[in-house]
């Protein structure tokens, strides 16, 4: 893409309602406007991260063996008063009526609605397991929305449920869970770590966070700092081996860890003292196994394998994926704006043309950028007629991965750029050594 014909508002100064990082540089960086409180539009740059994050969470959710569909935004309030939620779900839910006067409501979750899609298509338990999941947007009325996407009021959220004859077969579905949170996390360059946590009005007594540390974090988290060296990596999981799926949930959870809500200072005090730690943490995903609460309430049963009816066992599982691009930004940033890690940038590689209009300089940008695009990988090509110190600014600001300089004085000796956005270093390479380096990095 070149800079000339994209649609990039990038902003010089702060904006007085920005209050964190990652509201503050998501603005500055042309990424959402606000359109009215705690709701926001999209512009390119930030729907592409957007498209990146939900892509990475549907890969790994299809990995794991689950399956995708779409449920609507509006629900009717009957199922949930069929559930007994209608009315104790608060002021957050926000209640309308059609123009029949048929009460409806805009989903702030969707227990309800997958339990009756369940309930009308799935009567025996030769059709058990299955794990049906969606991304779509939901609504939340905050009091008091703020920090921009990281406590919005309308916001894209991926949100899966399970449904399994015993106990623990739906245990087994909650661990094959947690294990696909680490891995997509982990793609996107964030430590997301699972802390014991409280179920909330969604109900379910096993319930496991996934938190980012950041000193912007809504919640106060209490941990052994030995959580923090743990790392997934490029294992590799079949999600069907119930002891292999049992035993990455106790490698990730058995150290402490908790959110306030279930914080327990005796057993607190039973890790050492030098790596008791408290933080603020960013919750960006949750798992639930909430048993029959749903199914029975809705009558969601199978046939047994003794002929008789039975309740499935339910788990609900989310991952805030509109809430995750400010989470990745209050991990990754530096005072001149946001670092990209390469799972998730926007674009691949930035160009920079020190003398637009030199016949040279212009023609080797073009190259560049006609073989980056040949390799499948996205270049921002700065192609303005501004001077140097503005388009620097103005890569640094959006943060892309990696960033080619080039000028006549280099290429007169036969050499670019190429500069890492996280290191801040840079080499002198000729620009085929800097395509080849460039297509290691990404190709890892």
């Amino acid at each position: 893409m070149r800079l000339t014909r994209y649609f990039l508002p990038v902003l010089k100064e702060t904006p007085s309602e920005a209050q964190i990082v990652s509201h503050r540089l998501m603005l500055r960086a042309g990424m959402i406007k606000q359109s009215s409180a705690g709701i926001y539009s999209w512009l390119p740059l930030g729907f592409k991260v957007l498209k990146n994050i939900e892509n990475i969470v549907h890969e790994e959710q299809v990995r794991a063996g689950h399956i995708p569909l779409l449920m609507p935004t509006l629900q009717s309030a009957d199922l949930w008063r069929e559930s007994g939620r209608y009315d104790d779900y608060g002021e957050e839910m926000l209640r309308i009526q059609d123009r029949h006067g048929r009460d409806m409501l805009y989903g702030p979750t969707n227990e309800e609605l997958i339990t009756d899609i369940f309930r009308s298509h799935v009567s025996s338990y030769k059709d058990l397991p299955l794990t049906l999941y969606h991304i779509q947007w939901k609504f939340r009325d905050e009091r008091r929305p703020r920090f921009g996407v990281m406590r919005g009021r309308e916001f894209l959220m991926k949100d899966g449920y399970n449904f399994d004859l015993t106990k623990e077969d739906a245990l087994h579905a909650y661990n094959r869970h947690l294990v696909s949170y680490l891995r997509t996390y982990e793609r996107m360059g964030l430590q997301a770590i699972p802390m014991r946590a409280d179920g909330g009005p969604i109900g379910g007594d096993y319930t496991h966070e996934f938190l980012v540390l950041a000193e912007t974090g809504e919640s106060e988290v209490f941990y052994d700092s030995a959580v923090t060296d743990l790392s997934f990596g490029d294992r590799d999981i079949d999600y069907d081996d119930v002891a292999q799926c049992q035993s990455v949930l106790e490698e990730f959870t058995t150290k402490y860890a908790r959110t306030d809500e279930t914080h327990d200072e005796a057993l607190f005090n039973e890790v050492p003292e030098d790596r008791r730690k408290v933080a603020r943490g960013i919750e960006v995903g949750q798992i639930f196994y909430f048993g029959t609460k749903y199914s029975d309430a809705l009558g969601a049963k199978v046939q047994g394998p003794d002929g008789k009816p039975t309740a499935v066992h339910m788990g609900s599982h989310g991952v805030g994926v509109s809430r995750l691009l400010g989470a990745i930004i209050e991990a990754s940033h530096d005072d001149k704006g946001i670092i990209w890690p390469e799972g998730v940038t926007p674009f691949h590689v930035g160009i920079v043309n020190l003398k637009q209009g030199d016949a040279e300089a212009d023609a080797a940008c073009e190259s560049l950028y006609g073989q980056i695009e040949a390799m499948g990988l996205e270049a921002l090509y700065d192609d303005r007629n501004e001077r140097a110190g503005g388009k620097f600014a103005t890569m640094d600001l959006i943060g892309l991965p990696l960033r080619i300089t080039v000028g006549p004085r280099g290429l007169k000796n036969g050499v670019v750029e190429l500069t890492s956005r996280r290191s801040g270093e840079s080499e002198e390479l000729t620009p085929d050594a800097a395509l080849a380096k460039i297509a290691g990095i990404y190709a890892r």
